[in-house]
């Protein structure tokens, strides 16, 4: 599963992208330094792997997270939608990817150019809204008449989907993201082929100064409100921050951070928020080998998430043994879990829910 990180040029994305993928992507003080998405895959911190790594100590020494590849996709500017800046590039950049990290410049320094010589975060999250919002018309139009057609011909496939094109042109037409309008999995399977670019979930992520990590929500209510209006989740982190964090050591890290008022989880929080967007979940596996986590959509059965580690699981699935995270946290091992009832014989059409530690028996 892919996340672009978007936003406009010189906010932070390559410095971000680098220090989350250690990709090494090209950063300068100019606009459209990432002319080619950069791509990198990053580790999904899980407390609970950790927890079941720390019991079952498996030869392999560190345990297996799920991941995430994150997109570096090149700065949009006002009039992308005409093709202004990178223009098309960049939308169809954007078309990839399953979900969307924007970022968003709260932080000052005089060094870095803002495109329109001023910090307004509101104002940049309008643009990229607002372009993203001019593509999907583009598209709408160029396909809504041919649909309205069909419809009129009593096919009954384009009168469903001329009526959620409809629901979306409405939308847009009042501003609004088509990922607001809560279209049900069966309505976005309907207009699939047109990859609208609001439908996507996004996440914003604001790159904010040193000093206002701790009170960002008051110094910022305005954005913190109009960002919940738009129905998304936000996340505060401090690129400067993470570049001085990945160069010291561990310890180095400890009191940088105890400088800090003693908690600073702002990548992490990032990473996990960028997962979340997915609508995914995570099972686990674990043994004397390794212990790893899956992600798999939400509502998979038993036999499905099997193929996931391997396809001859699912072609000679025959039972899965199941038990939650937290029995197993509760009663301290796989054998007490066990002596309280709690582990589980469940068939190919059980759904997995997550945090469930699996076992498949299957013909070889």
């Amino acid at each position: 599963m892919e996340v672009g990180i978007v936003g406009l040029p010189n906010v932070g994305k390559s410095t971000i992208f680098n220090i989350l993928t250690k990709a090494g992507a090209e950063v300068a003080n100019y606009p459209f330094c990432t002319i080619d998405p950069n791509i990198g895959i990053v580790s999904v911190p899980d407390e609970r792997l950790d927890y079941l790594q720390s019991v079952y100590k498996p030869k392999k020494e560190k345990p297996v997270y799920a991941t995430i590849k994150f997109f570096d996709i090149a700065g949009l500017v006002k009039g992308a939608s005409k093709g202004e800046g990178l223009g098309n590039k960049f939308l169809s950049n954007i078309k990839q990817v399953d979900a969307i990290a924007e970022v968003v410049r709260t932080f000052s320094d005089k060094n870095i150019i803002h495109t329109s010589n001023k910090i307004d975060p509101l104002s940049d999250i309008e643009v990229i809204n607002t372009e993203l919002m001019l593509s999907d018309m583009e598209i709408l139009n160029n396909n809504i008449t041919k649909v309205e057609k069909l419809a009129k011909q009593n096919e009954k496939e384009y009168k469903l989907k001329y009526e959620i094109l409809l629901k979306i042109k409405n939308a847009l037409d009042k501003g609004v993201l088509i990922n607001n309008l809560n279209l049900s999995e069966d309505e976005k399977k309907q207009i699939q082929e047109y990859n609208f670019l609001t439908i996507k979930p996004i996440l914003y992520v604001f790159n904010s100064d040193e000093n206002d990590l701790n009170d960002f929500e008051k110094k910022y209510p305005n954005l913190v409100e109009y960002v919940k209006k738009l129905n998304s989740k936000y996340v505060v982190i401090s690129a400067k921050i993470e570049e001085e964090l990945s160069a010291l050591s561990e310890k180095e890290k400890q009191d940088y951070i105890k400088e800090l008022g003693g908690k600073y989880d702002g990548f992490k929080n990032f990473i996990k928020e960028a997962y979340n967007l997915l609508d995914l979940i995570n099972f686990f596996t674990v043994g004397d080998d390794e212990c790893r986590a899956w992600s798999v959509p939400k509502g998979i059965t038993a036999s499905k998430a099997a193929g996931k580690i391997h396809t001859d699981l699912e072609k000679g699935f025959i039972r899965a043994e199941i038990m939650a995270y937290d029995d197993f946290v509760k009663y301290g091992s796989e054998a007490a879990v066990k002596e309280a009832g709690k582990l589980r014989l469940e068939g190919k059409d059980y759904i997995i829910k997550d945090g469930d530690i699996m076992y498949v028996r299957f013909n070889k």
